[in-house]
């Protein structure tokens, strides 16, 4: 799909598919696809998909739709969630996820001991999360991690 679409923008692919699930659907829509419809539709739907891609539309069949519109609502609900957290949460959260102990994230932040325990059972709990690894596991999902070794 992505050479052809790069070769001749002009033509638009339409994906004929038994796959409905978001990798699939995104991993086609970002080759350049202008359709996906499941081997699962109708002969009149596809027969739809194929005028409405000709039309210059862009078309995705129910179910690969609504696997998306509910991932994208799964993704903003937890994006949500994370920017219920003050900044110095996030920054203690990065710090523990980096796996600082509170005495060294208190340290580094000039704040108490008891301060550190306090954001983490905030994060906790605005996060529902429920220990150390799930809280890791979760900044690692988020991308919060640094990749830099620490001294």
């Amino acid at each position: 799909t992505r050479i052809i679409t790069e070769r001749n923008p002009r033509i638009k692919v339409l994906i004929l598919t038994q796959h409905d699930k978001r990798e699939y659907v995104l991993s086609t829509i970002k080759a350049g696809a202008a359709g996906y419809v499941s081997k699962r539709a109708l002969g009149s739907d596809l027969i739809s998909a194929i005028h409405a891609v000709h039309r210059g539309d862009f078309l995705l069949y129910s179910s690969a739709a609504a696997d998306l519109i509910e991932s994208y609502g799964q993704q903003s609900k937890e994006t949500e969630t994370y920017d219920r957290l003050t900044a110095r949460e996030k920054e203690t959260l990065k710090l523990i996820a980096e796996g600082y102990t509170s005495k060294q994230i208190a340290d580094m932040l000039s704040i108490h001991l008891r301060t550190v325990t306090g954001y983490r059972i905030k994060i906790m709990k605005k996060l529902d999360l429920h220990n150390r690894t799930e809280l890791i596991r979760y900044a690692m999902d988020k991308g919060l991690m640094s990749t830099e070794n620490r001294e």
